[in-house]
């Protein structure tokens, strides 16, 4: 009789050892965090339709992060978004708080200096946006004491800080929205950025109620770059290279068309 009772104890012992194990190991599990995504994407903060905005539940969607779930998706990776301060994003990526710059950043000289470029993946002209009571042109001479708005950290205010400083009232901004909500006010006489980021507020009622399109700048691919690329760290060229690929792949097999329709009516990768 006892040892049955003991062995009916060491049963019972070996079945609360076991007991507390498993649940030793599921709250190992559950203490565990969420895995990490392969490659973290940056894009600027603020919103840059029709490339990238946030709905109301700080969704990010648009044509870039379609282009951008495609090209993870093609290299076999999970992706994530990182929103960032547009002057802050170079240094994001250089420190390794972001592994990639999907965000219509222009491959321009001066950035190549700092960090390495993909092929280019799309391209938009900069142009001058007026209002309709002014005369001015996209030229020195005729920005003569206009009042100019540019965006911080871009290829236009970079552009027109070499050809129009010297005539223009350069006012910068940290968003587009912002400098035309000015314009659309009257503070300015006109705006200097990406066409197609306009487009909206160009064909919208209020837009076209108080500004002309004035034409597009003379190029300067020094200022202006060559396309947008994605933006990688130098040392990533096994990344580059892939990147690259993945690209050329989905502009060959109709991806690219199928991605840009919802969007745009021309053709955003341009010559």
């Amino acid at each position: 009789m006892k040892r049955i009772q003991n062995q009916t104890a060491s049963t019972a012992s070996r079945r609360a050892h076991r007991l507390a194990l498993t649940l030793v190991s599921l709250s190992t599990l559950c203490a565990l965090p969420a895995a990490a995504a392969d490659y973290n994407i940056g894009i600027s903060s603020e919103p840059y339709p029709p490339y990238y905005s946030p709905d109301a539940s700080g969704e990010w969607s648009g044509w870039e992060i379609d282009f951008a779930d495609e090209l993870c998706r093609r290299l076999g990776s999970e992706c994530e978004t990182v929103p960032l301060a547009w002057e802050g994003i170079i240094p994001a990526l250089k420190t390794g708080k972001i592994d990639m710059i999907i965000g219509s950043m222009a491959i321009t000289p001066q950035r190549q200096e700092q960090i390495a470029f993909s092929d280019k993946y799309k391209h938009s002209p900069t142009g001058l946006l007026a209002l309709k009571q002014s005369e001015v042109e996209p030229s020195a001479d005729s920005l003569e004491g206009a009042y100019l708005g540019v965006q911080s950290g871009s290829i236009q205010e970079n552009y027109a800080r070499a050809y129009y400083a010297e005539s223009a009232n350069l006012q910068v901004y940290q968003t587009l929205d912002e400098e035309l909500q000015d314009l659309d006010a009257g503070r300015l006489d006109a705006v200097l950025g990406d066409i197609v980021a306009m487009q909206a507020f160009m064909t919208s009622e209020r837009g076209q109620a108080c500004c002309e399109f004035r034409g597009t700048v003379a190029p300067d691919q020094s200022i202006l770059g060559y396309g947008v690329g994605v933006g990688m760290r130098k040392s990533d060229q096994d990344l580059k290279e892939a990147v690259n690929v993945a690209i050329a792949d989905i502009r060959a097999d109709g991806t690219f068309e199928r991605l840009s329709a919802p969007y745009f009516d021309f053709d955003i990768y341009g010559d």
